[in-house]
C-alpha cells in the first residue's frame, strides 16, 4: 500500500505491517500506538503457534512424554491432556519447537528433525501472512478501526512475492531498520541468550559447513547449539538486511529503530512514519 503522508493521516483505518528483526522495536511500536487509538494487534509468531504449528507443537511434547512409560500409559488412557498456553507475550512453546541444531546430548536436534521442523515454520508463516486480509475484516467486525500486523523476523525469509503483494494490497509495510548500535545489542542478547531461529535451507547448509570446518569438527551432532546460534546470528543478520530493504524498496517504506527509540507516543511515532512516507 503506497501512500503519500497527507493520505495516511486522513485514513480511518490505518493498516500496517511491521517488517525486521526480532528486538528492533516492533512491539514497543505497536504499544505506543495502541495508548492513543485503537489498533487491532495481530502477531504472526502467535497465529503461527496457536494455529498452523499448534498439532506439532503438541504432538513433540506427547512423543517426548512417551518415553517414559508411566506417563505414557496415563496419556493414552485420557487420565492426562496436554494444551498448548501460548499467549503473544509467552511464545516459548514455539521456540522450544523450532529448536536448535546439534549435540543432542547438549539439548540439540538432528540436521535431519531440525530442517523439517524448519520448513514446517516456513509453510505457517507464509499462511499466516496471507490470513491477514481476514483478519483485518474481522478486525473491523469487532470495532477495531485500526490494524496492525506485527510479523516475525524471518518474513523476509520467504521470497514469496505472492506474501508480500498480499500484505501491500492490504497493508503499509514499514520496515524498521537496525542502526549500528542496534545490531551490536541484537548479536549480544544472541550470544548471551541464544534462542532459537529460522533459516533458509541453502544459507543454513552454506554456514554449516563454514563452521564445521572452522570448529574441526566432522558431525552437524558435534556442535554445541547454542554456540552455533551466537556463531550464525551476526551472519543472519548480514543476510537478511538485503532482503529486507528490498521489500521496503519495491511495497513499503523505511524507518530507523534508533529514531523509533526516541518516541515516547503515538503522536512521534505518527511524525516519524510521515517523514518516512514522504
Amino acid at each position: 500500500m503506497k501512500l503519500s503522508a497527507a493520505e495516511f493521516k486522513q485514513s480511518n483505518n490505518k493498516r500496517l505491517t511491521l517488517l525486521g528483526m526480532s528486538g528492533v522495536g516492533k512491539t514497543h511500536l505497536s504499544k505506543l500506538l495502541s495508548n492513543k487509538d485503537k489498533w487491532y494487534h495481530y502477531s504472526g509468531d502467535y497465529r503461527i503457534g496457536a494455529e498452523y504449528l499448534n498439532k506439532p507443537i503438541l504432538d513433540n511434547i506427547k512423543q517426548n512424554i512417551k518415553q517414559d512409560a508411566w506417563l505414557a500409559a496415563l496419556l493414552d488412557n485420557d487420565s492426562i491432556s496436554i494444551q498448548n498456553h501460548i499467549t503473544f507475550d509467552n511464545l516459548s512453546s514455539v521456540s522450544a519447537f523450532l529448536g536448535k541444531v546439534g549435540n543432542p546430548e547438549q539439548g540439540g536436534l538432528p540436521i535431519d528433525e531440525f530442517t523439517h521442523r524448519q520448513a514446517l515454520h516456513r509453510e505457517a508463516e507464509a499462511s499466516t501472512m496471507l490470513d491477514v486480509p481476514k483478519f483485518i475484516k474481522k478486525s473491523g467486525q469487532q470495532g477495531f478501526n485500526h490494524f496492525i500486523n506485527d510479523a516475525g523476523g524471518s518474513l523476509c525469509e520467504l521470497d514469496d512475492d505472492n506474501v508480500y503483494q498480499t500484505l501491500a494490497k492490504h497493508t503499509l509495510i514499514l520496515y524498521i531498520r537496525a542502526g549500528k548500535r542496534n545490531e551490536s545489542a541484537l548479536v549480544e542478547r544472541a550470544q548471551t541468550h541464544p534462542k532459537p531461529l529460522y533459516y533458509q535451507a541453502e544459507f543454513l547448509k552454506t554456514q554449516l559447513s563454514i563452521y564445521l570446518a572452522e570448529q574441526d569438527l566432522t558431525y552437524v551432532a558435534q556442535i554445541n547449539p547454542d554456540a552455533f546460534v551466537g556463531w550464525i546470528f551476526p551472519r543472519l543478520l548480514e543476510h537478511r538486511v538485503p532482503k529486507y530493504e528490498a521489500i521496503a524498496n519495491q511495497y513499503g517504506y523505511t524507518i530507523d529503530s534508533e529514531d523509533l527509540y526516541q518516541c515516547n507516543n503515538a503522536d512521534e511515532v505518527f511524525k516519524l512514519i510521515y517523514g518516512a512516507l514522504d
